[in-house]
């Protein structure tokens, strides 16, 4: 068989993969998730003081920095060294290789569900800050607080993201390992189940 031809049969099979499934249900969650977790976040905040609403703000950030940092591991992760761990009856192991077989639905549940979430919620906290920032200095022109607002949550997400990638890379296998032990408390001490296999 001719390189070419092993190339499009690959492309066939990959897409035979494809997951409609995943994608049509994590579709639905991300919508009513994004609405629920929003309403919360902002009736929350609204009565937070200046200070708790800014630390609430980072905290936010951190959660997507956090979650996509889990993405990106998972996708660049080996499974090899985990065979060898889980044939010593390493449970976490196994959860770990389960993680990265389900590497695609994973890495979309970090990187874009809970990212894009961390997004809407950190500018509507944004926005939050500005009305309090408003109403307590009696600031009328807001132009400016919004620019700088906007370049702060933006720079603190890329540049947190940006660390992020880096960790995820030189320590994917240790990343996965201990995201592997949580799957494994949540399904054998709290009978949550996230991965079908």
């Amino acid at each position: 068989m001719s390189k070419y031809k092993k190339t499009i049969k690959k492309r066939k099979n990959n897409k035979k993969k494809t997951n409609y499934k995943w994608i049509i249900i994590i579709s639905i969650w991300t919508f009513f998730l994004a609405i629920l977790v929003s309403i919360l976040a902002e009736n929350i905040m609204r009565n937070f003081d200046l200070l708790f609403a800014f630390i609430t703000l980072i905290l936010i950030i951190f959660v997507g920095v956090f979650f996509d940092t889990i993405g990106i591991a998972v996708a660049a992760v080996q499974e090899k060294p985990f065979h060898s761990m889980a044939a010593k009856k390493n449970t976490a192991a196994r959860y770990s290789i389960k993680l990265i077989k389900n590497a695609g639905p994973v890495s979309n549940f970090c990187n874009d569900v809970i990212g894009d979430i961390c997004g809407i919620i950190s500018g509507a906290a944004g926005a939050i800050i500005i009305s309090k920032i408003s109403s307590m200095y009696e600031i009328k022109e807001l132009t400016i607080i919004s620019v700088v607002m906007s370049g702060f949550i933006a720079s603190l997400t890329v540049g947190g993201k940006a660390l992020g990638k880096e960790i995820a890379i030189k320590h994917s296998k240790t990343i996965i390992y201990y995201t592997g032990k949580v799957v494994m408390i949540l399904d054998n001490k709290f009978k949550i189940k996230l991965l079908d296999r």
